[in-house]
């Protein structure tokens, strides 16, 4: 075999990370010994992996056919020398989840799994979900936990739960004593909305498309809870999960806004690289999601601790 785990170690460091001196940093090399490391890879090979871009070296057509092999070849290595540690296959795990997901659900299926098995190293990256499939689609996650869907050809999407958006207001609101609105009414509100690029605001922008008057949009946030404390004070409404406001609902700080003329439905889904090896931890963190919800009709009806 003309190559080694370490010089794929390196091929795909360096491919992540797009400079030599980083991968080195990260896989506690010095420069030199990446540098050699991936020069060997390819003249072994008698092939170039990369393209230089000024600093940068980017992946060229070869590389990129190369890199979710070496991922999952890498792997497999690591479950083999987790077995050999009597460590039962569970090694790393690298988990990115929208901010609804990660908030609410995420950090408890994390907790629950670690409990499970300590000695894994578990890592949670929590954005919005432009980012996620980024990070999937570059092998930096394993596994994407998100809110609504995703069209992009190198990732495999799964169904995973499904999940409401409401509108929603202050008590003191007008819209608080009627309970539901109308579109032309929603149309005269200050709105508070996410961010583009997440995957709640996506799914508003999809509810609204057809109907979609021009919106007073006073603010952008980019966190579910600061969306709340502004709306609960009375700077807008706004349109996020049921899961993040069922507390707030039971509560009374918030208030919630029907919409019978809007489909605010949307799927919490499972996502990962099309060629990506699911290892024994995958499985069982999969497994684990999925039983968390068996039997649930929607995302705001799982059991979870109060969220305050």
């Amino acid at each position: 075999m003309r190559f080694t785990l370490r010089q794929l170690e390196v091929f795909a460091a360096v491919a992540r990370l797009e400079s030599v001196t980083r991968a080195a940093e990260s896989l506690v090399l010095s420069q030199s010994a990446a540098s050699t490391s991936l020069t060997e890879l390819e003249r072994q090979s008698d092939c170039q992996l990369f393209d230089r871009v000024g600093k940068r070296l980017k992946l060229n057509a070869l590389g990129r056919q190369l890199l979710p092999q070496a991922v999952a070849l890498l792997n497999q290595a690591r479950e083999i020398e987790n077995l050999l540690d009597g460590k039962e296959g569970f090694g790393s795990l690298a988990v990115g989840a929208t901010l609804t997901v990660g908030n609410y659900l995420a950090t408890l299926l994390i907790g629950a799994f670690m409990q499970r098995h300590p000695e894994s190293r578990v890592r949670l990256h929590v954005q919005n979900t432009a980012h996620i499939v980024q990070q999937v689609v570059n092998h930096e996650l394993d596994l994407g936990l998100i809110e609504g869907n995703c069209q992009h050809p190198d990732v495999e999407l799964q169904p995973w739960v499904e999940d409401e958006l409401v509108v929603f207001c202050a008590p003191q609101h007008p819209l608080a004593r009627h309970g539901r609105a109308t579109l032309d009414e929603l149309a005269g509100e200050a709105w508070i909305l996410r961010e583009q690029g997440s995957g709640t605001r996506l799914t508003f922008d999809q509810a609204m498309r057809h109907h979609r008057p021009m919106l007073n949009i006073r603010l952008e946030l980019e966190h579910t809870e600061a969306i709340k404390r502004a709306v609960e004070s009375s700077l807008g409404i706004s349109c996020i999960s049921r899961l993040a406001l069922r507390d707030a609902f039971r509560r009374g700080s918030l208030v919630p806004v029907e919409t019978p003329q809007l489909d605010l439905k949307r799927q919490f889904c499972f996502l990962w690289h099309k060629q990506k090896l699911h290892t024994a931890a995958m499985r069982e963190f999969l497994e684990q999601c999925r039983a968390l919800t068996a039997g649930v009709r929607r995302s705001d009806e799982i059991v979870l601790p109060p969220i305050a």
